[in-house]
C-alpha cells in the first residue's frame, strides 16, 4: 500500500525485493524436492494477490482528493488490474483444454518490472516529464494487458479447433477403413498337391 501514500521509491524497492524472492521459492523447491501441487496453486494465488494490491495502491494514490487526482489514472490502474487477472484466468482455464497458454507480451513478469520502472521514475511532486512515469506504465498496463488476453483467447480457439481437425481426420480414417472391404487375399500356394 505503498504507493497509496505516493512513496512510489520505496513501493518500487518493495517490489524488487518481494519479486526476488518470488523467483526464488519455486527453484528453491524443485532444487530440495519439495515440489508440490498446493505449492503451485499458493504461488500462483499469491502472484494475483500482490498484483492487485499495487493497482489497488495505485487506484487510492490517484483517487485521493490531492493535486495528484487522476479519474483518468484511477480507470487505467482498474483497466489494467482487470485485464492482468483476464490474462491469468485466461490462461488457467485454456490449460484445462490444452497443453499450454503462455503466450502474449505481458505476462506478469513484464507487468512487475514496468511496475519496478513506474515506482523508480516516479516523484509525484516533480513536474519533470521523465520524473513522472507511472501514467505513461497505467497505459501501457491496461493496453496491453487486454492486448495479451485476446492473444490468449486466440491462440486457444487455434489450438482448439486444430485438435478439432485432427480428431475428425482420425474419426474419418477410422470410418474408411472400417468401412472398406475385406481386402484380404488367399495365400497362393506355389504348387498343387496332387
Amino acid at each position: 500500500m505503498l504507493f497509496g501514500f505516493g512513496d512510489f521509491f520505496w513501493a518500487g524497492i518493495v517490489l524488487i525485493v518481494a519479486n526476488l524472492f518470488d523467483m526464488l521459492d519455486g527453484q528453491v523447491a524443485r532444487l530440495s524436492g519439495r515440489v508440490t501441487s498446493y505449492g503451485g496453486f499458493l504461488d500462483s494465488s499469491l502472484d494475483r494477490l500482490s498484483d492487485m494490491v499495487v493497482f489497488v495502491g495505485l487506484m487510492v494514490f490517484y483517487a485521493r482528493d490531492t493535486e495528484f487526482h487522476s479519474t483518468l489514472n484511477v480507470f487505467l490502474a482498474g483497466a489494467g488490474m482487470m485485464g492482468s487477472v483476464m490474462v491469468s484466468y485466461a490462461s488457467a482455464r485454456a490449460e484445462s483444454l490444452i497443453p499450454k497458454c503462455d503466450v502474449g507480451f505481458l505476462r506478469r513478469p513484464e507487468r512487475v518490472v514496468l511496475f519496478i520502472i513506474g515506482a523508480l521514475s516516479t516523484r509525484p511532486s516533480s513536474h519533470n516529464f521523465f520524473a513522472n512515469r507511472m501514467p505513461a506504465v497505467l497505459w501501457v498496463l491496461a493496453v496491453g494487458s487486454y492486448w495479451t488476453f485476446a492473444h490468449r483467447m486466440y491462440h486457444t480457439w487455434l489450438e482448439l479447433n486444430r485438435t478439432k481437425s485432427a480428431e475428425e481426420l482420425n474419426e474419418d480414417a477410422a470410418k474408411q477403413i472400417s468401412q472398406s472391404p475385406d481386402l484380404r487375399r488367399e495365400p497362393t500356394l506355389a504348387h498343387k498337391p496332387s
